[in-house]
């Protein structure tokens, strides 16, 4: 791909695109924010798929049980938005994480990108916003190398650069794949965790007064976070920061500060590689209250 194409697909889009979400949906509480905003913003993104990713924590007993359980959330968000229609556009991804990078987990959700992807080119890219760990995305790139050439990654994983370490859940949980992506040479926006995104968290008493009793959906979602809640005095916040990726196809420049750099491949040792690759945009910052505001909004049909 030239540097003028590139640099034209590293900038956000100005209008509305054909996105796909790849995300680990039962994992945590933002997930599910992050797929309402997906669908709320219908005048920026025309929804074609979205994919549910494997992970391992204590919500589930392996990366298929984790990937099961988020294609399982992923149909509830779906009614909760009013959306059942979407139902048969959600396939399920991995089982296993990679075991190399070399080798890829064939899934429904990996053909079902080579299949969409060949509708798109470089001109007309089709967009990969994913929240989980990569590897769905990562697969359908080894099964196709081709597809770097159709598509932009919009990933939330890793942590800022200036961070001691990239030992965050996404990226940790398959480095393999994470390194597939930035050798791949696709168009790549970097939404780092713990330094950057992390600003973006909510309240309990936000919850309470903007989303619960509103309608079932925001109620779905505040409840979710208020069930983390530890319930005493203390000042408490959490973050839902996987709406920040949503974001950047939502409007980018009212809510994200961003640059262009070299991107940097992780390494198995938790550290990010002294060698630098192609490029990347790289967010730095979030505009937290406008984002929030919009979010929160877009939740009550406002």
């Amino acid at each position: 791909m030239d540097h003028a194409t590139l640099a034209k697909l590293l900038a956000p889009p100005t209008g509305r695109v054909d996105a796909v979400l790849d995300t680990d949906a039962y994992n945590e509480i933002d997930d599910q924010f992050a797929i309402a905003y997906f669908l709320k913003n219908p005048d920026r993104i025309n929804p074609r798929a979205i994919f549910a990713a494997p992970f391992l924590n204590e919500r589930s007993t392996s990366p298929e049980d984790g990937m099961e359980k988020s294609y399982d959330e992923i149909l509830k968000v779906l009614t909760l938005c009013g959306r059942d229609g979407l139902a048969p556009a959600v396939y399920r991804g991995s089982r296993t994480f990679l075991p190399n990078e070399r080798t890829p987990v064939p899934s429904d959700a990996a053909e079902r990108l080579i299949e969409l992807s060949r509708d798109y080119s470089a001109e007309n890219p089709l967009y990969v916003v994913a929240i989980g760990a990569i590897t769905n995305v990562a697969s359908a790139m080894l099964i196709d190398p081709t597809l770097a050439e159709r598509t932009v990654v919009v990933g939330l994983g890793g942590n800022a650069l200036s961070w001691p370490d990239t030992r965050e859940f996404n990226l940790w949980q398959d480095v393999a794949a994470a390194r597939v992506i930035c050798d791949s040479g696709v168009p790549y926006v970097q939404l780092p965790c713990m330094g950057v995104v992390s600003a973006f968290t909510t309240t309990a008493p936000e919850l309470r007064y903007h989303l619960i009793g509103k309608n079932p959906l925001a109620d779905y979602l505040a409840q979710n976070v208020l069930d983390c809640y530890p319930g005493n005095d203390r000042p408490w916040s959490r973050v839902i920061w996987d709406v920040t990726a949503v974001a950047w196809l939502a409007d980018a420049p009212r809510y994200l500060a961003w640059d262009v750099r070299p991107r940097r491949r992780p390494g198995y040792d938790g550290r990010y590689e002294e060698e630098e690759g192609a490029p990347m945009a790289y967010v730095f910052y979030v505009h937290r209250d406008r984002l929030m505001e919009d979010l929160f909004g877009k939740l009550l049909g406002e």
